[in-house]
């Protein structure tokens, strides 16, 4: 059993944030990687709209960054995925592999939100390389390019709205003969002259030589009209929805519906003393790399005055 003031679980921009904060307050932490370093960050190519990269930045090099800086302040890294949280005052419980134990006075929540995905192969094919879940973040590289949306509710409509802005044609690809958006979302995309909505389509598979060139759709699947259609697209972008990585922690820290982790106004406390949520396992609303950096800077300074007092 190993006892810690403060352990992080979580590596992508919350978590090494929290950590930054909290070795500089002397808390010694100790941050679980988990499997995969930066998250949903992963999936994109460059980042561009991080503060203090004028030149944009990949993400394995600005999460090394990261790693570096949390590092230098005395940071303890454990690589490996929890696999059982018991949550509560005084001391929270934490297990990783099934085998390393640690005490923690404090814990902060940095696990994150995984998009969801279609499941078709050419997903996994074109990570980084054409299939985004984040058209805020990575909208800006297919300027005046055609891409397409996948998704018929509020996001995908905010997502279509957003990348016609940039982009010289939006097809959004939608399963049912109808989109599930409000009604003022659903008027945006129709009325936009960019937008072309393509009903009762399923996503076969993407193709191109090395990035996304194009898809193959299939229009009334398993209907007498069923037929297959392709469309020359640039970016293929993923709208319906994220999973919050938080299964672990229920029922003990309260989450929304979805499975968002619950912060306390303006705080990142959730309704366990002594442990925080940061990142966008706690945002279901921004989900970008700078929110979730200051999410984690909070939650460090949070912890440190539930120490001290």
């Amino acid at each position: 059993m190993t006892h810690t003031r403060c352990l992080i679980i979580g590596s992508g921009p919350a978590g090494y944030t929290a950590a930054i904060y909290a070795a500089r307050a002397n808390l010694q932490p100790i941050l679980i990687e988990g499997p995969q370093t930066g998250g949903q960050l992963m999936i994109t190519t460059e980042i561009e709209n991080f503060p203090g990269y004028p030149d944009g930045v990949e993400p394995f090099q600005m999460m090394d960054d990261l790693r570096r800086q949390a590092a230098r302040f005395g940071t303890t890294f454990v690589s490996g995925s929890v696999t059982n949280a018991r949550l509560g005052v005084p001391i929270n419980y934490i297990t990783v592999e099934d085998k390393d134990e640690y005490e923690a006075e404090t814990v902060i929540i940095a696990t994150g939100a995984s998009a969801k995905f279609l499941g078709i192969q050419s997903e996994q094919d074109y990570k980084g390389k054409g299939v985004s879940a984040c058209a805020t973040c990575d909208g800006f590289f297919y300027r005046r390019k055609t891409v397409a949306v996948v998704g018929g509710g509020d996001t995908a409509c905010e997502e279509a709205n957003y990348l016609s802005n940039l982009c010289e044609k939006v097809y959004l690809i939608v399963r049912k003969p109808y989109l599930r958006a409000s009604k003022i979302m659903q008027d945006r995309v129709l009325n936009n002259p960019k937008i072309e909505v393509l009903f009762e389509h399923n996503t076969l598979r993407l193709t191109g030589e090395n990035r996304v060139e194009g898809a193959d759709l299939i229009y009334k699947k398993g209907e007498p009209e069923e037929e297959i259609r392709h469309i020359a697209i640039n970016g293929f972008f993923l709208a319906i929805g994220h999973k919050p990585n938080t299964d672990l922690f229920r029922p003990a820290v309260e989450c929304n519906e979805e499975g968002y982790i619950i912060v306390r106004g303006d705080s990142q406390a959730t309704n366990v003393p002594g442990v925080f949520a940061a990142g966008d396992c706690a945002d279901p609303h921004y989900r970008q790399a700078i929110v979730a950096a200051g999410s984690g800077c909070k939650a460090a300074i949070e912890a440190d005055r539930y120490l001290q007092a």
